[in-house]
């Protein structure tokens, strides 16, 4: 018989199973390469999702809480969580 063990890291992340991005991650990343129009465009496309999405608050507390510093996380993107914080962008 084989057995899971549930560790603190799954406890956490057990939130993210059931978020709208889980199929589709790309859209909530930006390249280096990309064009601003482009970066705003798939940013306005990832919060539509997030504003539908049942985990939202569960995402948004996890990006804070770590200090995520890329992508879009619980409908903030980068900059909006950085304004949020008080913290200036550095890169």
């Amino acid at each position: 018989m084989q057995h899971s063990v549930l560790t603190k890291t799954d406890e956490q992340w057990a939130w993210a199973d059931h978020g709208r991005c889980r199929d589709i991650p790309d859209l909530f990343y930006n390249g280096e390469d990309e064009a601003k129009s482009t970066r705003r465009r798939k940013e306005a496309a990832a919060k539509k999702l997030c504003a539908q999405c049942p985990v939202i608050d569960a995402c948004r507390r996890h990006a804070t809480y770590n200090r995520e510093l890329y992508g879009v996380w619980g409908g903030m993107t980068e900059a909006e969580r950085h304004r949020q914080a008080g913290r200036v962008r550095t890169g």
